[in-house]
């Protein structure tokens, strides 16, 4: 098989390198230490690479890099990324977004403490002014506060979540979910942006685009109650720094709580002259266990599109983002794994796929199907496939992609099913749905319910619902040296019962064939994820 090449253009957590290096199929070079000039020749016959804000994947980046497949940008900004450039060329684009949630949301909840309590500058006082003064250090309880949160996904909300047990009101402002990820939580949501300005204290937690550069100015902070106290560490300018100087200034904004900068470093910023506003040098990201997630997660997603499984947080998405709800591209990846899934189970020529989805879902299964379909076919295909060509290439090799919207599940808020036909004759199907946090479940797998996760080294196994067949499978792996580390069963009305099993290792072809020649046993497939 030939190896994928990975180049890591800036430094990651080890551990992200050892998944590296440890992959069998993957041809690692380690460039991070590389003048920027001689990377151009080091990815020229790179399939993936690996960049942090250190590297530019600019014009010449993406002229160089004639071969890529895809770029990961490991942490949650794409400013360095040409995305338009790297969309022209066919090279998808992905970030590792997720990977310092609970480092951002622990700094903004440090934020909100320091500001309503003054911990840096009553610090300060006693340990470096060596001055014992209690008087002077007067602050605000959390409870009772009512919290205005901009924006409400995994950062956001889980602000909320910890100040909501700080007894505090939360007030949520986002047009982009649905209002009952808010009131579920007994949260208020809001479709009118004043009633945020009315908060005492205000966290931003957006992306940085047209529509929110400067969301706060002049005029917002103007109609903000005399006092509030406001937060960013999401992003630079989402808040307009001059009319956010003037409101410190003029005491219309008691306190603010800093972590990122329109422009950084920021060491001679006005701001910082300030004597009611507490700052820190963009930490969002900066604690061991962020950096273990961020460089782990983007060795993981750079190997899943080395090998064309899935193309994790892309960027540039062959469909018009602004038009489907947040909840849908977790969908479109879970559907090309399970579509990169199903072509090693039913390892023959493809003839036809059919996608269904159910409940909110069923609205976008056509685009859910493009997904599927490149999943599917990068198992078998010589070809480069991408969600460009997808459609192109399926109907080349005479393969009919369908797509379907069903009635809404009874048990599922959204459920896609995956059939996939092969020559033979041979036909695989999987339903799947995602849960809270985006966890990935496969439910139901040939008319079997099961509850299995996506992911990892697994071996499927069919069998007769006889006495002895774990006993018997666990013998075998045990024997092979092969660690169970999940094991999943069910069975059906047939007498027959199928065991899905996530293994520590990989399964070599003989330890297949003794498990295939169990009695009990009516097939036996592996795939990796």
């Amino acid at each position: 098989m030939k190896k994928h090449t990975i180049v890591v253009c800036d430094h990651i957590h080890e551990a992200g390198l050892e998944m590296l290096r440890n992959d069998e199929n993957i041809n690692f070079i380690m460039a991070a230490d590389e003048d920027k000039v001689k990377l151009l020749d080091i990815i020229a016959n790179a399939d993936v690479a690996i960049t942090r804000s250190s590297t530019d994947v600019d014009d010449n980046f993406i002229k160089a890099a004639k071969n890529m497949k895809a770029i990961v940008r490991a942490g949650v900004g794409v400013d360095n990324v040409d995305i338009q450039g790297c969309s022209k060329e066919g090279i998808i684009v992905m970030n590792v977004p997720t990977a310092n949630t609970i480092a951002a949301v622990e700094l903004t909840m440090a934020h909100i403490l320091s500001c309503m309590r003054m911990f840096p500058y009553s610090h300060d006082h006693l340990k470096n002014q060596r001055i014992w003064k209690r008087e002077k250090w007067y602050g605000y309880e959390m409870k009772g506060k009512k919290l205005g949160v901009i924006g409400f996904g995994n950062i956001g909300s889980r602000v909320a979540k910890r100040a909501a047990s700080f007894e505090m009101d939360i007030v949520a402002f986002d047009p982009y979910i649905n209002p009952s990820k808010v009131t579920d939580l007994d949260m208020t949501y809001t479709k009118n942006f004043e009633d945020i300005l009315e908060c005492d204290i205000i966290t931003i937690h957006t992306p940085k685009n047209q529509e929110t550069i400067g969301i706060i100015g002049e005029s917002e902070i103007a109609k903000m109650k005399d006092g509030v106290v406001l937060i960013n560490c999401a992003r630079g300018g989402l808040y307009n720094e001059e009319a956010l100087y003037n409101g410190l200034k003029s005491g219309k904004i008691r306190f603010a709580g800093i972590d990122v900068f329109n422009k950084e470093p920021a060491t001679d910023h006005p701001l910082l002259d300030l004597d009611n506003i507490v700052v820190s040098p963009h930490l969002g990201a900066n604690t061991y266990e962020s950096q273990y997630n961020i460089g782990t997660q983007a060795a993981e997603n750079a190997i899943a599109a080395a090998k064309g499984i899935s193309y994790a947080h892309a960027m540039n998405l062959p469909i018009d983002e602004s038009r489907i709800p947040p909840f849908v591209k977790p969908f479109l990846e879970m559907g090309q794994k399970i579509g990169f899934l199903e072509s090693q189970i039913n390892k023959s020529q493809i003839i036809a796929i059919k996608v269904s989805g159910q409940g909110e879902i069923g609205k976008y299964v056509e685009s859910l199907a493009t997904f599927v379909a490149v999943g599917a076919m990068s198992q078998t295909s010589d070809d480069t496939i991408n969600y460009v060509n997808a459609d192109f290439v399926a109907k080349e090799k005479g393969i009919k992609v369908e797509s379907e919207a069903l009635v809404d599940s009874t048990v599922y808020k959204n459920l896609i099913t995956i059939k996939l036909t092969t020559a033979e004759g041979g036909t695989t199907t999987i339903s799947a749905t995602i849960f809270d946090d985006n966890v990935f479940r496969i439910v139901a797998i040939d008319g079997f319910d099961i509850e299995v996760a996506l992911k990892g080294d697994l071996v499927i196994l069919k069998n007769t619902d006889v006495p002895g067949v774990i006993g018997s499978i666990g013998s075998i792996l045990a024997n092979h040296n092969v660690n169970i580390a999940d094991f999943s069963l069910a069975r059906n009305n047939k007498a027959q019962a199928i065991a899905v099993i996530l293994v520590d290792s990989i399964v070599n072809e003989a330890t297949l064939n003794e498990l295939q020649q169990l009695e009990a046993c009516l097939s036996v497939n592996y795939a990796r994820i």
